[in-house]
């Protein structure tokens, strides 16, 4: 009787998830290779720390958007579309939400988190989330109606002085132009609060340049279709807005909330530091679901670049764990940090030294290059950027219908339900 080959099921296919997969891909494997199944709602990878650079026409989707079609055509992966329901760790099966159940000897989890609106009443209704390909695309669209109906000022309200909130505020800035008005609101007492101080005040005087209208120790109470009620030091304001992007706080998926292993206060699965859970060694959790056992000192920030350099740690553990060898404890190295902040021009802190500006856009956009996460992918936005005329700075102009994208090109999901989701009007190749 033929035995079943060894599975390795991964749930999620964002940084965590697919570059572990990748990694599998690539591993010598003795004797026969274990069958790797990778399970994702989606049909497209997202690298979304460059996701902001749609909304002002500098990158177009195909850049950071590739299919796991084309990721994955020449790795031994089987990628399975489909919403998890829940997992049952005693008997290793996934149940996704169409009713298909998969067994597994080995189990990644990589789903990530929500974004959470604290219960403000209106955010679920009113507020646009930042997070994904088609939220990015709700987005743009609501700017080109206002930008289409003459609306000046374009108010825009953001929730959250994160990283994510202040790349949003900077890039909005400079697309919207004098005819915008960008309010930030965040109920801590600076922005940025777990990044060095140096970035703090180089993203603080970047998103002063641009008049973006920053209001710490501000919660906002609730969210109106066409105004936020605020409280700021026991005070209730009114603030009539166009628009809301609601970028603060994260959520457990439901499923993983009733997962019956150890978590954290904020719903995160506990790992040891080889990424496995504490009571089901079978069971590897890395990227934002994850809270990986480390001293105080040593916490793991929830970043795509802490995902990045899980995925190896927990490749390698999976395979050392298969061939019952020792397994690697995971070590956060912090390699600096980068973000943008308006229009071509971003803040780079790494080693002591702080970029700002054009210069500092240029390397950010070139060390997210190198972390695409195929080298065939890779080489082809990098032939894009050398040889595409350098953009304008204009109003972000419509992309061509998917109906014209030449024959053999893979469109965006988007691309494939609107005809015009993003600005830019290049093809993918």
């Amino acid at each position: 009787m033929t035995q079943a080959p060894h599975t390795i099921c991964i749930l999620g296919a964002g940084f965590g998830g697919l570059y572990t997969a990748l990694a599998l891909a690539q591993q010598r494997w003795p004797g026969p290779r274990p069958q790797i199944v990778l399970v994702d709602p989606g049909t497209q990878f997202l690298f979304s720390p460059l996701l902001y650079e749609l909304l002002t026409g500098e990158l177009d989707p195909w850049h950071i958007a590739p299919s796991f079609q084309a990721l994955l055509a020449e790795a031994s992966v089987t990628f399975c579309q489909g919403r998890v329901q829940g997992v049952d760790l005693p008997y290793r099966q996934v149940w996704l939400e169409d009713g298909r159940g998969l067994s597994y000897d080995q189990l990644v989890l990589a789903v990530g988190q929500g974004t959470a609106s604290a219960g403000v009443p209106g955010a679920a209704e009113y507020a646009y989330g930042f997070r994904r390909l088609e939220e990015c695309d709700r987005l743009h669209q609501r700017l080109l109606e206002l930008e289409a109906a003459g609306r000046s000022p374009v108010r825009v309200a953001i929730a959250g002085a994160g990283p994510s909130g202040v790349e949003l505020a900077g890039k909005l800035a400079d697309r919207l132009g004098d005819r915008g008005q960008i309010l930030l609101f965040d109920r801590g007492d600076r922005l940025l609060k777990d990044f060095p101080g140096a970035l703090q005040r180089a993203a603080a005087q970047a998103l002063a340049q641009r008049r973006v209208r920053v209001s710490l120790q501000t919660s906002i109470r609730e969210v109106r279709p066409d105004a936020v009620i605020i409280d700021r030091h026991g005070q209730t304001h009114d603030i009539p807005v166009d628009l809301v992007v609601w970028t603060g706080g994260k959520a457990s998926h439901d499923w993983v909330q009733a997962l019956p292993c150890a978590k954290n206060a904020q719903g995160q699965v506990r790992t040891r530091p080889t990424l496995q859970l504490l009571d089901h060694p079978e069971v590897f959790a890395l990227g934002d679901v994850a809270d990986i056992g480390a001293s105080p000192r040593e916490r793991v920030p929830d970043t795509a670049q802490a995902a990045y350099q899980q995925a190896p740690v927990a490749a390698h553990n999976l395979r050392s764990r298969f061939q019952g060898r020792s397994l690697r404890a995971f070590r956060f190295r912090p390699l600096g940090d980068m973000m943008t902040v308006g229009y071509q021009s971003a803040v780079v802190h790494s080693f002591g030294l702080t970029l700002t500006g054009r210069l500092a856009a240029v390397v950010r956009q070139w060390a997210y290059l190198l972390r695409l996460p195929t080298a065939r992918h890779r080489g082809q936005v990098a032939r894009s950027w050398l040889t595409a005329p350098r953009r304008s700075r204009q109003r972000p102009r419509r992309r061509r219908p998917a109906s014209e994208q030449r024959p053999g090109s893979l469109p965006s999901q988007a691309a494939q339900t609107r005809s015009a989701p993003y600005a830019s009007s290049r093809r993918d190749p």
